[in-house]
């Protein structure tokens, strides 16, 4: 199997990869994020997953788009749903266009490994996407490593980000944590 992974960190990749290596699944890294903001996160998270995929001997392929325009003119009507609405399908589908001019028959993504993300929102995406483009859809749910390929990433030095990647995401994340403190 010929699989395209897209990927939205190094740390949320250490699992991903590590468990589809075990089953003999070698997966091509594919960055697309242009919802990451600011610039700098955007930045330090393209920057981390270059080392690490050099570091395990992984291919990767980067596409370079920081979206903050385009992400803004896009959920603004929509913020509560953003994620499902337009997150997932933008990357999802940039992955899966460039998996099927590439050779690449299967897709799947990192974002399935995040307890924090709408788990069957990337799925329904990618399903429709993946039979869209005549793919197939890599379902696992690497939920299941998460805390695994956290306490990995920390114990290599990975980048480690507060947030989903948004500045949505961003506010929502210290907001939660003001009013926890504050509590």
């Amino acid at each position: 199997m010929k699989l395209l992974m897209h990927t939205c960190c190094a740390p949320c990749s250490v699992y991903c990869i590590e468990s589809l290596r075990k089953e003999n699944i070698e997966p091509t890294v594919y960055w697309y994020n242009p919802n990451i903001h600011p610039y700098m996160e955007y930045k330090a998270r393209r920057d981390c997953l270059k080392e690490y995929t050099k570091l395990i001997n992984v291919q990767a392929i980067f596409e370079e788009e920081y979206g903050l325009d385009k992400f803004c003119k896009n959920v603004i009507n929509n913020l509560q749903n953003r994620c499902k609405e337009y997150c997932y399908p933008v990357r999802l589908e940039k992955t899966a266009q460039y998996a099927k001019e590439n050779g690449y028959d299967a897709i799947t993504t990192t974002l399935l490994v995040s307890p924090y993300q709408n788990h069957e929102g990337i799925c329904e995406v990618a399903e429709k996407l993946a039979k869209k483009y005549d793919l197939k859809f890599l379902y696992r749910d690497f939920r299941v490593g998460f805390r695994e390929g956290q306490a990995k990433a920390r114990e290599l030095g990975l980048y480690m980000q507060k947030y989903c990647g948004c500045i949505f995401s961003e506010e929502d994340r210290y907001r939660k944590k003001i009013e926890k403190d504050e509590l």
